[in-house]
């Protein structure tokens, strides 16, 4: 018998469930959601207020962490609020920042949210890792910012390949051959009364962010981020997570802020509480994992929020170094996975630490939502015994599950739903059904369909399923996590194949770093390309066809087939996120060569297949 819980302050799982004659189902939280802020801003001169010398932002600054104090970030920010007003920047000349998360970032954000100018946190990757700017391109025609902030250098290539029609850009080191304004000279500024008129002046519908979300055809379309949107959010999540008025909360956290989990959900949810956030400089990455390893041995995290990928990163590191593992432990109240479904073999091996080091089992918990909901829809504010459970409605938000084929499609409304899509009426038109709920695109299901109460299980995307010839329906999403559980760690992500054929089959995209763990006789410097076709690893895969075919179902419930692809995901080909989700639509697509690969009649001697000798 599994030990039990820690003990954690939650709300009470309930819903109340509204059946219609057309099938469709309401769901809501019996909870009203409660007064909320008008603005992100209440929340930094509250706790400016309140706890003046509380560390609310810190990052590394060579050995040490530098920190601000919630008392100086607010003079900061009031200062660059009066900067970005002496320079005329208003609600149609937007900031557009390319920058990892920093402190400079973050003042910049709160600077311009605080005297009611949009700021578009615009993903680094397309501008660091691109190689023909496209999307930034895309996203720079729309915005047509007054001001442009660039971290450093690094992004000097992405600035000269973009007509920024006279935007100023302000940057934190000077960058060669083109005219910068030192980003120290908007903290330069004295606030004066123009300040506080333009912070009174932020309504609800104040539009605080402009955040681009990449669809599955790839082209970027800026998402409104109400004031509204991200205060309700907020509120809602104090409700269903009452322990956050005990102790401020800490967290250590890499996930970007050009995305709303890291900046809507993460870094406000610090805001909002008085916590304190270290700037993780590391993310899931090889040369990078080590950085968050190093962060997380020194500080201990309360909250601990991360992506499929980066706990299948961390859990090497805590499974072989004891000083991570107590310090990781030691204060964690909440362990939460957002962004993908977490594969169960990892969900297994985090509790496992948990009792290692505490005897009880950390709370893992995860919620569901998108850019358009500011993220969270519904929450698993409850304890659960495996992954894959999305939770409730959120205080304030409505679900719909309406039938789709075989499924349950999910669509959202709220106070946390956005009013539309930036310059884009006819996206805006398109994403709403005829009585205002969000067409999010995701499936669901009841955990318990005797009881609704159990949660909802995401069911995956609607676009991404498909039918083989048989005429059978093939679940992407629940097919995809337990494909990687059985697959580790080869696996670093899959993509299901079998559109209009008969059998399925499974691109994947290998773990460099697993595979070499199956054949550690193998030079370290080895090329990708050999270590993939050892028979070691080959075995390896067929063997997890195997146990996927024996654990039951009809042909939709496992792979017959599966091809190691050496090359990663490209951001420039929307076959990937900066966060590491992966789109099935653009990976098919691309790679449709490999796809008839594995369907190749006559046998394609890489191709593995479930009945090879070596299973």
């Amino acid at each position: 018998m599994k030990p039990p819980f820690a003990h954690l302050k939650l709300a009470p799982a309930a819903v109340e469930v509204e059946r219609r004659s057309d099938g469709a189902i309401l769901l809501r939280s019996p909870q009203t959601l409660r007064p909320y802020a008008r603005c992100v801003g209440e929340f930094l001169v509250r706790w400016a207020k309140q706890a003046p010398d509380r560390t609310f932002l810190a990052e590394r600054a060579g050995g040490a962490w530098r920190r601000m104090s919630y008392r100086e970030v607010l003079a900061a920010v009031q200062r660059i609020g009066a900067a970005l007003l002496a320079r005329g920047l208003a609600a149609n000349k937007p900031v557009a920042i390319l920058s990892d998360n920093s402190i400079e970032h973050a003042l910049l954000t709160l600077g311009a949210m605080h005297v009611g100018v949009p700021v578009a946190p615009v993903s680094p990757a397309y501008s660091l890792m691109s190689k023909d700017f496209r999307k930034l391109k895309n996203i720079f025609g729309q915005l047509e910012p007054g001001l442009v902030y660039a971290a450093d250098g690094r992004f000097a290539i992405a600035l000269r390949a973009l007509d920024l029609k006279g935007a100023e850009v302000v940057s934190g080191s000077s960058i060669d051959g083109m005219a910068t304004t030192a980003f120290a000279s908007l903290c330069a500024h004295a606030p004066g009364a123009d300040v506080d008129r333009a912070f009174a002046a932020v309504t609800s519908d104040t539009v605080a962010k402009l955040l681009f979300t990449s669809g599955s055809t790839g082209e970027p379309k800026g998402v409104i981020n109400t004031q509204r949107m991200l205060c309700a959010n907020q509120q809602a999540i104090t409700q269903l997570w009452p322990f956050l008025a005990d102790e401020p909360p800490v967290i250590v956290d890499w996930l970007p802020w050009s995305h709303t989990f890291g900046a809507n959900h993460n870094f406000n949810l610090v805001l909002a509480n008085g916590g304190t956030l270290f700037i993780d400089d590391g993310k899931p990455a090889p040369g990078l994992i080590e950085k968050t390893v190093a962060n997380l041995r020194e500080v201990a995290p309360t909250i601990y929020f991360n992506v499929p990928r980066g706990f299948d990163m961390l859990i090497p590191h805590l499974a072989r170094d004891e000083a991570l593992r107590r310090n990781f432990f030691r204060d964690l109240k909440l362990i939460f996975y957002a962004a993908a479904a977490l594969p169960q073999n990892l969900w297994e091996q985090l509790e496992q630490f948990s009792i290692q080091e505490k005897g009880l089992r950390v709370m893992m918990t995860s919620a569901w939502g998108s850019t358009e909901t500011a993220p969270l829809a519904t929450s698993a504010h409850f304890e659960l015994e495996r992954a894959g459970v999305i939770g409730l409605p959120a205080p304030g938000t409505e679900i719909k599950m309406v039938p789709s084929a075989a499924k349950l499609e999910l669509r959202v409304r709220g106070p946390n739903v956005t009013p539309g899509y930036w310059k884009r009426p006819d996206l805006t038109q398109a994403a709403f059904d005829e009585d205002g709920f969000y067409r999010i695109g995701d499936a669901g299901r009841f955990a318990d369909p005797s009881d609704p109460a159990k949660g909802i299980e995401f069911d995956g995307r609607i676009a991404e399923d498909f039918k083989l010839m048989s005429g059978t329906w093939v679940s992407v999403g629940a097919l995809r996590v337990k494909a990687l559980s059985r697959l580790a760690p080869v696996a670093q992500d899959i993509v299901v194949t079998g559109h209009d054929r008969e059998e399925v089959g499974l691109l994947i995209f290998a773990n460099a770093a697993g595979c070499r763990a199956l054949c550690p006789d193998l030079p370290a410097d080895a090329p990708l390309e050999q270590v993939l076709r050892d028979a070691r690893l080959r075995a390896h895969v067929a063997h997890g066809l195997r146990q996927l075919a024996q654990e039951g179902g009809g042909s939709s419930r496992f792979a017959t087939r599966a091809l190691l692809m050496e090359e990663p995901p490209l951001i420039d080909a929307s076959e990937i996120t900066d966060k590491g989700y992966i789109n099935q639509r653009a990976v098919l697509n691309r790679r449709a060569a490999l796809v008839e690969r594995l369907y190749t009649r006559d046998g394609d001697a890489e191709t593995i297949r479930l009945g090879d000798a070596s299973a």
